[in-house]
C-alpha cells in the first residue's frame, strides 16, 4: 500500500498546459477568434471589427518593439476617448511595457512631472492637445519619442509635434506579431497618477492579475452581457476607464467612442448604436437630466447607467429612473483599479417609493465580485465596526484588485498598505443589510461646539431642494463654536433659490447646529473627472471667515 510522504500534489508541477499568468490581453484574442466580424470599435464614420482591432494592436506592438520598447518601459498616452487609446490598452502591454494614460486637462508642469517621474520613453498624443504638449515637452530632458494621432472627428486647431504619425506607425507594424503574455502576472500593466491636489501626484502601479480580475468583476457585478454596447463617456484616463476597455473585450461587446460627452451627442449615440451601458461622474448624469426631453426621443430600450467618482444625490438617481435608465452606483479609487464596491439593488427595493429607493441606490454598497474584502474597520483595532448604520470607521480594502504600490515612494506605499489593508481615508458606516454608506473623509468632518457634523448629511439635505444641482459643504472657522458648516451650492439651469430659502429648507430637515451658517451660490470647482475640489472650497471658506473677523 502506497504511503504519502508529502503534500498530495507534490509531484504535480506547473506546466504550459496547466498554468498561464492572468492578463486581460487574452480577452482581445478571445473576441477576435470567436467574434471576428463583430464591430469592436465605432467612432464617427470609422468601424473596426474585433479581427481588425487585434491586427492593429499587433501592428502597434510590433512597431513599438522595433523601436526598443520592452518589459518595464513606460509608454504614455495623452489622448481623447478614441480608437487609438482603446488600442493602446492592449498594444502597449503586449510589448511588456507599462501603459501610462494621462489626463489632457492637466497643466504642462504637472504633465512634465508625470512623464519624468514615470520615465516615459514614448508619448502618443492627439494634435488637439498640442499647445499643452509643446510646453510639456519643453520642460523634459530627455524628450520621449512622440507619436501624433490625427483623429478625423477633430477639426479644430492643433499641430503635429511628433516624430511619426500613429497610422504610419501602425501600418509599418507586423499584423502577425507574436507577442508574449507576461512571465509573471504580478508584472506592471499600467501606471496611473493620482490627482495630486495638495502635493506631487503619486504613481499608482497596477499589475496584470489585478487588471484581469477587475475587468471580469465589472462584467459579473454589473451583469454585462455578451455583445453589450458600451458608450465611452467615462474618460479612459480615469484609472484606465475603470478597466472597462478590457471588460468590453471580455464580452465581445462594442465600444462607441466620442471625444467629448456633450448631452446632445450622448443621446444621439445611444439612439443610433442602441447603447446598453455607459458610466460617468454625477456631473455627466446631471447634464443629461438637464437637457430638453426632445433629445431623448427614440430611446425605448433599457440603458444601464453607472454613476462613478462621487456619491450621487438621491435626486440624481430618481431622475435617471424617471427617464427610463437603470442606475447603479460604484465606489472606488485609483489604488483599487477603479471600482471596489457597488450598490446592488435588491428585489424588495422595487416596491419602495422612488425617493426611498433612491436613497438606498445612492449608497456605496458591497464589495464587488472577485474582491477579497471591502469593509469598514475601526482604524485603531482593525476590527469591523458594528452593522448598525451609525458607528463610523474607515473603508479598507484587501485583495487581488489592489495596487502594487506607489512608484518610487516606499514610505507612502507602506503607509497606504499598513497592516495588510489598503487604507482609503474615507469614513463610512455599515447598515444592517451590509451596504456601506460614506460618512465623511477625515478632513470633511465638521466639529462644531464639540458636536461632529457630517458634511455629507448636510449636502444630502440641500440636494433635496428642487433648485439644487449640486452642493458641497465644508468647515469654516467660527469664533464661538470652533467650526460651522459652510455650503457652496450650484443651482440647476433656469432654477432660482435664495440663500434664505435654502437655509429655511435645511432648518426643516436638520438640527440647528447642522444648518449651514453661510451659503454661497455659484458654480462648484471640479476636477476633470467631475469631483468637487473641496480643498479649494475650504480655503475660500477659511479666507472669507478671516476677512469677516477682521
Amino acid at each position: 500500500m502506497a504511503t504519502s510522504t508529502g503534500p498530495l500534489d507534490a509531484d504535480l508541477a506547473r506546466t504550459p498546459a496547466t498554468y498561464a499568468p492572468l492578463t486581460p490581453l487574452g480577452f482581445l484574442d478571445w473576441s477576435a477568434d470567436v467574434l471576428p466580424d463583430r464591430t469592436a470599435v465605432a467612432h464617427g464614420e470609422r468601424r473596426f471589427t474585433w479581427r481588425e482591432t487585434r491586427e492593429r494592436c499587433r501592428r502597434l506592438a510590433s512597431a513599438l518593439a522595433g523601436r526598443g520598447i520592452g518589459r518595464g518601459d513606460t509608454v504614455a498616452a495623452l489622448l481623447a476617448n478614441t480608437p487609438e487609446l482603446y488600442e493602446c490598452h492592449f498594444a502597449i502591454p503586449m510589448t511588456g511595457a507599462v501603459l501610462n494614460v494621462l489626463n489632457p486637462h492637466l497643466d504642462p508642469d504637472t504633465l512634465a512631472f508625470m512623464l519624468g517621474h514615470g520615465e516615459a520613453k514614448v508619448l502618443i498624443t492627439d494634435r488637439e492637445f498640442s499647445p499643452t504638449v509643446s510646453r510639456t515637452l519643453a520642460a523634459l530632458a530627455p524628450r520621449p519619442l512622440v507619436i501624433d494621432v490625427v483623429d478625423p472627428e477633430y477639426t479644430g486647431p492643433g499641430e503635429r509635434l511628433g516624430d511619426a504619425s500613429y497610422e504610419a506607425v501602425v501600418a509599418a507594424g507586423d499584423p502577425e506579431h507574436a507577442w508574449s503574455p507576461p512571465a509573471d502576472e504580478w508584472d506592471a500593466i499600467a501606471l496611473v497618477y493620482t490627482a495630486g491636489a495638495t502635493a506631487d501626484p503619486k504613481g499608482v502601479v497596477h499589475h496584470h492579475r489585478g487588471a484581469y480580475l477587475s475587468a471580469l468583476a465589472n462584467v459579473l457585478t454589473w451583469g454585462i452581457p455578451r455583445g453589450a454596447v458600451y458608450l465611452w463617456t467615462l474618460p479612459m484616463f480615469d484609472c484606465n476607464g475603470w478597466c472597462f476597455p478590457w471588460s468590453i473585450a471580455a464580452v465581445g461587446g462594442t465600444n462607441v467612442c466620442l471625444r467629448r460627452p456633450d448631452p446632445a451627442t450622448v443621446f444621439r449615440l445611444i439612439r443610433e448604436h442602441r447603447v446598453t451601458h455607459y458610466a460617468g461622474a454625477p456631473t455627466l448624469h446631471d447634464a443629461l437630466l438637464a437637457t430638453p426631453p426632445a433629445l431623448r426621443e427614440g430611446i425605448a430600450h433599457t440603458v444601464h447607467a453607472l454613476v462613478v467618482g462621487a456619491a450621487p444625490p438621491p435626486a440624481l438617481i430618481e431622475g435617471l429612473e424617471r427617464i427610463g435608465f437603470a442606475p447603479s452606483h460604484a465606489y472606488g479609487l485609483t489604488e483599487a483599479y477603479g471600482a471596489a464596491a457597488v450598490c446592488l439593488p435588491r428585489d424588495e427595493w422595487r416596491e419602495l417609493a422612488p425617493r426611498e429607493r433612491a436613497l438606498l441606490l445612492g449608497r456605496q454598497g458591497v464589495r464587488r465580485a472577485l474582491q477579497d474584502a471591502v469593509d469598514v474597520l475601526d482604524p485603531a483595532t482593525r476590527r469591523p465596526v458594528p452593522r448598525d448604520g451609525r458607528t463610523v470607521g474607515e473603508i479598507m480594502i484587501r485583495g487581488n484588485s489592489t495596487m502594487k504600490g506607489y512608484l518610487r515612494d516606499p514610505a507612502a506605499t507602506q503607509h497606504a498598505l499598513d497592516g495588510g489593508w489598503l487604507h482609503t481615508g474615507d469614513l463610512a458606516v455599515v447598515h444592517p443589510d451590509g451596504h456601506i454608506k460614506l460618512h465623511d473623509g477625515a478632513t470633511d468632518v465638521i466639529v462644531s461646539g464639540g458636536e461632529r457634523i457630517s458634511s455629507l448629511g448636510v449636502e444630502e439635505a440641500l440636494h433635496g431642494h428642487p433648485a439644487v444641482a449640486a452642493a458641497a459643504v465644508v468647515a469654516q472657522p467660527d469664533p464661538t463654536l470652533g467650526q460651522s458648516p459652510c455650503a457652496f451650492v450650484e443651482l440647476r439651469p433656469g432654477a432660482a433659490a435664495t440663500e434664505a430659502e435654502l437655509t429655511e429648507h435645511c432648518r426643516r430637515q436638520l438640527t440647528a447646529i447642522e444648518v449651514p451658517k453661510t451659503i454661497v451660490l455659484g458654480a462648484l470647482p471640479r476636477t476633470s473627472t467631475g469631483k468637487v475640489r473641496k480643498h479649494v472650497l475650504r480655503e475660500v471658506a477659511r479666507s472669507a471667515a478671516t476677512v469677516e473677523a477682521e
